[in-house]
């Protein structure tokens, strides 16, 4: 096995998106291959409704699949082809948006006015840029939940993990999306695919993760050792970019350390971007923004 190093420690960045929303943005709008499939990932949480109440009003998408996943408050969307509902805390939404689809999504707090959630963006290939749009809708009670013999437990979203298969089904990018928290001062070694991208975003408690090596050391037997190598404080909102590698290694904190992992198959495809649409060419993007102005943007109703 080979032990992932830890490429780069990123802080969110305060953005405001929506109709005035404030949120913490991971990444987005750069850094394209080192993420590749995904392109963007915001941490939405507020404790003020007047931060988050404006929501996100009617807007278009193209040529991607947004994640979203709910673990405070709710969040009621509808869309351009009739469709309405509303997740709840722990409730996901996987939402392709092929060819161009139209949406809202609205926020609103529990009952002591928090909302917490997360949403991402994964590129869809060129082949499927324009395929039909579909949702799919899982319920918290549908997505598995497995506890380690040392108290790790994780919620598989998407992909497999533990033996478990995540709800979530025929993605271009076959990621893998999984809640894992550790407990107080564990270790705790994942296997991740040595083909994927893949990082780990931390959003309650803090750890270590190790790296694979000192940077530029020469790798012997006697310095490969997980055991000598260096670690990287991770604290709530910091995302950790991993390079190549069979596993990665967290040590939990004292108040135990809960992140997201993510991780998918890079696409290796040109990437022209402008707001919500991603396409492969910049001559695509002018005709999604031509469609967008004379009404020909949603392709199936």
């Amino acid at each position: 096995m080979s032990l992932r190093p830890v490429k780069q420690i990123l802080q969110t960045k305060p953005t405001l998106e929506g109709a005035g929303v404030k949120l913490q943005r991971a990444f987005g709008f750069g850094k394209t291959k080192d993420f590749d499939p995904f392109l963007l990932l915001d941490d939405f949480r507020n404790e003020h409704p007047e931060d988050y109440l404006a929501g996100f009003p009617w807007h278009p998408h193209r040529g991607i699949e947004t994640i979203t996943y709910v673990l405070a408050g709710s969040v009621e969307h509808g869309d351009s082809l009739g469709n309405k509902g509303k997740m709840g805390a722990g409730d996901v939404q996987w939402m392709t948006a092929g060819s161009g689809i139209l949406h809202q999504e609205m926020p609103k707090g529990d009952n002591d006015g928090r909302m917490h959630g997360f949403q991402l963006w994964a590129n869809l290939p060129a082949s499927l840029k324009m395929t039909d749009p579909r949702y799919q809708d899982i319920p918290s009670s549908a997505i598995p939940e497995v506890t380690d013999d040392d108290g790790t437990k994780a919620r598989i979203i998407c992909g497999e993990f533990w033996g478990q298969r995540g709800p979530v089904e025929g993605v271009a990018a076959d990621p893998a999306y999984v809640d894992i928290s550790v407990s107080p001062n564990q270790k705790k070694r994942i296997k991740v695919d040595v083909t994927r991208n893949a990082f780990a975003y931390v959003f309650a408690g803090a750890g270590t993760f190790r790296d694979a090596s000192e940077p530029q050391a020469v790798l012997t037997e006697h310095t490969a050792r997980p055991e000598d190598a260096p670690t990287y404080d991770a604290t709530n909102h910091s995302l950790v970019l991993f390079d190549r590698g069979d596993e990665l290694v967290v040590q939990a904190g004292p108040e135990g350390i809960r992140f997201l992992l993510v991780s998918g198959k890079p696409l290796e495809e040109p990437v022209a971007w402008y707001g919500p649409i991603v396409m492969n060419t910049q001559a695509e993007l002018r005709t999604a923004m031509d469609e967008l102005q004379t009404g020909k943007f949603i392709k199936h109703r």
